[in-house]
């Protein structure tokens, strides 16, 4: 049960965070001015990774242990899905996000930054998905 606390824990901490960065932070990226936007930038990550990167080798490490041995009030094939999902998750991150966040370290692009905000929206309907499906589960299940 402590395993399925934690994955819960860490997948609501990372919805969170994921709407701020969605509707507050990544919009705002165009106001920090052209001069000094490639160091905000790389500030920006270090200081992230900080909270992100636990948050999400937690998650990651979670899922597969409650796919691997799910708890009995769980069926193996939602969890499956729970973690195939967050597959997608880091997939988009590091195929996608992890690629524009690199290339606006040499500055602010218009396009790149554009396609940030754009193709965040796959994180973060991902991320609110596995949070909705955790929830349900956790009530179906009588946790």
């Amino acid at each position: 049960m402590s395993v399925l606390v934690a994955h819960l824990a860490a997948t609501w901490a990372m919805i969170g965070l994921i709407w701020f960065v969605q509707i507050v932070h990544y919009p705002m990226f165009n106001r920090v001015g052209e001069s000094s936007f490639a160091r905000y930038q790389r500030i920006h990550q270090q200081r992230t990774s900080w909270i992100v990167l636990p948050l999400m080798v937690v998650e990651l490490i979670t899922a597969i242990w409650l796919a691997v041995a799910p708890p009995e009030m769980l069926e193996r094939p939602w969890v499956t899905i729970n973690l195939g999902l967050l597959v997608l998750i880091w997939l988009s991150t590091f195929l996608v996000q992890v690629p524009l966040h690199r290339r606006l370290e040499r500055g602010f692009d218009e396009k790149a930054h554009a396609r940030l905000v754009a193709t965040n929206w796959i994180r973060t309907a991902l991320w609110t998905g596995r949070g909705v499906l955790l929830a349900i589960l956790i009530v179906v299940a009588g946790a």
